[in-house]
């Protein structure tokens, strides 16, 4: 069972593998129809096209993010809809290096599916090792999935401060509040720290050695236990890279407040925070 990355290697023995599921999640944020179009040129083999904002952001969800994040009603429903089981092996990727392929793993881990992973490297590895494409437009085999949600791992925005380690995965321009090219206010959530979610690769976009993980998550935890650490991003996207390192590295996972920045800016006597 692959529970938080897989390698090229391993998903190439198992294509033909019938309780594999995976998934193409390629997005582009500011080219919305990119992602499913690069998909219908060429994929992995029996990948289906999963949209971030059609599918992973669908309503009626849980907080007024740019990317909400569904009820649990609606992960089931579209759950189920993508084919999954509690005897699927799911994997997940893209042409990001996991920054969109990591929210479906948060979102399976959050309603208790364990058997997901990331493609390390995303579609860039694939492409350059030379694995098998197709153009063939995969349909989802529907089934049952009816799990409950793992409360404890989502944070709402009026419980975001009650948290001592808060820690924005932005990068460091949008953290500082030195400029802000999507949301409605540049800074922070006050006593956030940051994390870039890229500082999680390596210089080949692969994931860093978990050794290596391991080093840079007890140094940001400090004292604090990993699942009282609160991670956010722009929209509840990209903080989720982080928390799929830190269970790569063995940590325990985070709680993730999925309303992020684009919530929180929005909201009217937020207090925002910027650095010099």
């Amino acid at each position: 069972m692959y529970k938080t990355l897989i390698d090229f290697n391993s998903l190439l023995n198992q294509l033909d593998n019938n309780n594999l599921v995976i998934f193409d999640v390629r997005y582009d944020l500011m080219n919305k129809s990119a992602g499913r179009e690069a998909y219908s040129l060429s994929h992995i083999p029996g990948a289906i096209y999963v949209d971030l904002g059609l599918d992973l952001s669908r309503k009626p969800s849980t907080n007024r993010s740019r990317h909400p994040l569904p009820q649990t009603e609606t992960m089931n429903k579209l759950f189920s809809e993508l084919g999954i089981n509690s005897n699927k092996q799911v994997i997940i990727y893209d042409n990001v290096f996991g920054a969109f392929a990591a929210r479906l793993w948060w979102m399976l881990n959050h309603m208790q599916h364990k058997r997901v992973a990331v493609l390390d490297g995303g579609w860039q590895q694939w492409i350059n090792l030379q694995g098998p494409t197709c153009s063939k437009i995969e349909k989802p085999k529907e089934s049952k999935f009816n799990n409950a949600a793992m409360n404890d791992s989502v944070v709402c925005i009026e419980r975001v401060r009650n948290f001592d380690l808060i820690i924005d995965s932005r990068e460091p321009s949008r953290y500082r509040g030195d400029s802000e090219p999507i949301d409605k206010k540049a800074g922070h959530i006050p006593n956030a720290i940051n994390r870039f979610w890229k500082n999680n690769l390596n210089n080949s976009g692969l994931f860093k050695e978990q050794n290596i993980l391991v080093e840079e998550f007890e140094e940001l935890f400090g004292e604090t236990s990993s699942e009282n650490a609160v991670f956010y991003c722009g929209s509840g996207v990209t903080a989720c890279h982080n928390l799929l390192a830190a269970v790569h590295a063995g940590f325990n996972l985070p709680r993730l407040y999925a309303g992020s920045w684009s919530e929180w800016c929005a909201t009217s006597g937020k207090e925002i925070a910027v650095s010099n």
